[in-house]
């Protein structure tokens, strides 16, 4: 299987401190990756690595072959833990969505513009928020808007991070569901970053644990494993959280 992914010795320092220390890695295309790890692992460092925004101390990470900074952007959506959008800035979801279309604020959408930013949201079934202005949606609903910014140019990769925040347990379903049809639909890869363990057994195909090295990469029993976890975190929790009786989804 062709690699989606490709890290080479990876290092990435900010002056002292070392946020990824000689990671070499291979993500396989149509792959839904769940990224675990302590905090200051250096996951959010990975995706930026990926997304082309930070360059490598050493080592070289490919996308698709490519060098990571000669990716096209419409092959990347992404989906940022922390949203710098200032709520209260007078704009409606459709707008927020179109906004992945351009890379820059839509000030005036064409009609091909608005027909796409709307069958994105229809992906997340938040087509009703088209024209709700954004100080007026609750967590979980700009989440939605910010997912289906993601999907907007139907990219070949997803990349997420914590993308359950804000969501009640309903909408962490139907979110799981959206990016797995999606994944089928499009043979698209998905790296999602996430603290919830049973998240990433039971719908990632592969979990890669990181604390600044990889730890354990691979099928969700392989990589959950205790001495995976004890690696990374110190510790595995209760043990029940580790039982894998009830059969993860199907590839």
């Amino acid at each position: 299987m062709e690699a989606a992914v490709e890290f080479e010795n990876v290092s990435v320092r900010y002056g002292s401190y070392t946020a990824l220390d000689g990671v070499s890695l291979r993500i396989p295309e149509g792959a839904f990756v769940a990224i675990i790890g302590p905090n200051g692992a250096g996951k959010s460092t990975l995706l930026k690595l990926i997304l082309g925004l930070l360059r490598p101390s050493e080592g070289e990470v490919r996308v698709f072959g490519r060098p990571a900074l000669k990716v096209p952007a419409e092959w990347l959506g992404y989906v940022a833990q922390f949203k710098t959008l200032d709520r209260s800035f007078p704009a409606l979801a459709l707008e927020l969505v179109a906004s992945g279309l351009r890379r820059r604020w839509p000030f005036r959408l064409s009609a091909r513009e608005r027909e796409a930013a709307l069958a994105a949201l229809r992906r997340v079934r938040g087509e009703e928020l088209a024209d709700r202005r954004l100080s007026r949606l609750s967590g979980g609903e700009l989440q939605r808007v910010y997912l289906a910014r993601a999907f907007v140019r139907r990219p070949r990769m997803l990349l997420l991070d914590e993308p359950a925040t804000g969501m009640d347990v309903l909408g962490e379903a139907d979110m799981y569901r959206m990016l797995e049809q999606y994944q089928r639909e499009h043979r698209a890869t998905v790296l999602m970053i996430t603290h919830d363990w049973e998240a990433a057994r039971y719908h990632a195909t592969h979990v890669l644990v990181l604390n600044r090295r990889v730890i354990g990469f691979g099928p969700p029993e392989r990589a959950l494993s205790d001495e995976c976890l004890r690696r990374a975190f110190g510790h595995v929790g209760h043990p029940h959280e580790l039982s894998f009786s009830v059969e993860r989804r199907d590839a």
